[in-house]
């Protein structure tokens, strides 16, 4: 990349037992996001984790 900054599209989200969602973290891809996200689910929290890719429009959907 040629401005000096880093891309990291992929995102780590965790859902709580009541729907709400948050951005844990971002990683450069999606094989490191989903290690980070099998690595909490392992932890036997009853939060849903996924990931999800940065848009083109910005969002995390």
């Amino acid at each position: 990349m040629n401005d000096g900054t880093v891309l990291l599209p992929w995102f780590v989200i965790r859902q709580d037992d009541n729907g709400n969602r948050y951005r844990v973290g971002r990683y450069a891809t999606k094989a490191e996001a989903q290690k980070i996200a099998d690595s909490l689910h392992d932890r036997g929290h009853k939060q849903l984790y996924s990931i999800e890719k940065l848009s083109q429009n910005g969002s995390g959907r």
